[in-house]
């Protein structure tokens, strides 16, 4: 089959992605089409590179050592372990792919050790040779150079198999993809800067990473001075993101597989490492966390208090806070709501208001998740916030900037940019922006609901009035209902537990 080197068009690109996971179909579960597409279009990408970088020096030298060490400064691709090889191989290609990603891995330990994951290349019975090889042929079928498939255009196409794999894998979707358009809000409202460390303590498939790479580069900034990291508990996800980081052209970079607050990656002697930027959207509310040992926490995490064994999120809380940077840090982190009001986490949330840290509570409208119609929240924390903002906390109501479209919720450019003039004014606005002073909140027993600061405007000057008396219900009643689902939920914690055991 021949190989094209035409351009292609983002929409060529997609479908000629989206066309490899296709022929695993009805062959594996939809959830696992990644540890297998994903290797694939990296070791296709490494070859083509590697290739155009080998021909563009020999064209100048005709010295073929040369033009072969020119080639292996960027990725090194050993003897036997070229994408052309394993397309060779007449039989066990599940053998001859895995000896290929080792080969690769063993030769570049800094950049790309566990990049090709761990699936079960040589299970015949799962992938024979035949279907192993329609894929490689699929692959075959363009050329992904660097001239052909530039980082960006290849780093969209990523995106969007990421987003394919999120709809089709049903219940994993949430914890492999977050909505692309919330994330690009939380990077412009923390304005990563030239040289900056960014940090994602669940990583996930680095999109957080990549999208705060795109704001500093929507900037006019240099995004070679970045320096990303992230931590993920998945292996298969952790070695995603180290492939995504690549294709996007990121060369600074370390992403860890491990467990985030059981042994945490990033460490400096006896203390977190910190960061200028961290980016989060943790595991939402686990149960199953080691809570006895984070009682003595070896990394001082534990500085506003223990968790409930129920939920761990201000375990996670508490690991991003003390991971900023003591004068420039600061983060985003995607939260379901209920960290705002449970009862179960006053005493950890009044402490977190009095150490003045949380900037700015931002509500969001439902169905912004793959699979769930829950709505979530984003917490904003600095720790050296300006001066006009101590002592103060922004809430945004923005329930309604959503649109819906095709069964996907998402938010537009408006509605990003009427959040983002509302933060970065930092002012008030009725019915969707209220600043609430620190003592104010405590005097609210460091409840962060949001309706309990933002009203909803009334529709008339008649207090009796039936609009105006159901749009008040509505604000203050959306207080009741996120506490009756928080009471749901803590009920289903006991049932599970009652099981369990």
């Amino acid at each position: 089959m021949s190989t094209s080197s035409q351009r292609m068009s983002q929409r060529e690109l997609e479908t000629y992605l989206w066309g490899a996971a296709k022929l695993l179909r009805g062959l594996i579960d939809a959830g696992d089409y990644k540890q297998f597409v994903f290797p694939l279009l990296f070791f296709k990408r490494l070859s083509d590179v590697w290739d155009e970088e080998y021909k563009t020096a020999f064209d100048e030298t005709a010295d073929g050592a040369y033009a072969r060490a020119t080639a292996d400064d960027r990725f090194t691709i050993p003897d036997e372990a070229h994408w052309s090889d394993v397309r060779a191989a007449s039989r066990d290609v599940g053998r001859a792919l895995l000896n290929a990603f080792r080969a690769i891995e063993t030769a570049n330990p800094k950049r790309l050790s566990g990049a090709f994951g761990n699936a079960s290349w040589t299970d015949k019975a799962q992938l024979p040779d035949e279907t192993l090889k329609n894929l490689i042929e699929h692959f075959s079928k363009h050329t992904l150079s660097l001239s052909a498939v530039p980082e960006d255009e290849l780093g969209n196409g990523y995106e969007y198999l990421i987003k394919q794999f999120a709809d089709d894998s049903g219940h994993t979707a949430q914890e492999f993809y977050t909505n692309r358009t919330l994330v690009h809000l939380m990077a412009q409202m923390l304005e990563p800067r030239t040289g900056e460390s960014i940090y994602d303590p669940t990583v996930g498939t680095g999109g957080m990473l990549i999208s705060a790479l795109a704001e500093v580069s929507r900037q006019g900034g240099d995004t070679r001075t970045l320096r990303l990291y992230g931590q993920e508990l998945i292996h298969i996800t952790a070695a995603i993101a180290r492939m995504n980081l690549v294709l996007h052209g990121v060369e600074d970079f370390e992403i860890v597989a491990g467990n985030t607050l059981s042994n945490p990656a990033f460490t400096e002697r006896d203390h977190l490492r910190t960061f200028d930027v961290v980016l989060a959207n943790p595991p939402y509310s686990i149960k199953k966390w080691n809570r006895d040992a984070w009682r003595g926490d070896a990394w001082g995490r534990n500085f506003i208090g223990t968790p409930p064994q129920g939920r761990a999120d201000y375990a996670f809380f508490q690991h991003i806070l003390r991971s900023l940077d003591p004068i420039t840090g600061r983060c985003a982190i995607l939260f379901p709501h209920g960290v705002l009001f449970r009862n179960e986490e006053a005493e950890m949330r009044r402490k977190l208001v009095e150490q003045d840290l949380v900037e700015c509570v931002l509500g969001l409208g439902p169905n912004l998740f793959y699979n769930s119609p829950m709505e979530a929240c984003i917490v904003v924390c600095r720790t050296r916030k300006p001066k006009d903002r101590r002592g103060k906390v922004l809430f945004i109501d923005a329930v309604h900037e959503v649109a819906r479209e095709h069964s996907l919720s998402f938010l537009r450019p408006e509605h990003q940019r009427h959040i983002l003039d509302a933060y970065q004014s930092f002012s008030g606005q009725p019915g969707f922006a209220a600043v609430a002073t620190t003592q104010a909140i405590l005097g609210n027993e460091g409840n962060l609901s949001i309706p309990r600061y933002v009203s909803r405007p009334r529709t008339s000057s008649d207090s009796d009035d039936l609009a105006s008396v159901w749009t008040e219900f509505d604000s203050s009643g959306r207080d009741f209902w996120l506490k009756l689902d928080a009471l749901v939920d803590t009920l289903s914690v006991d049932i599970e537990e009652v099981l369990d055991a």
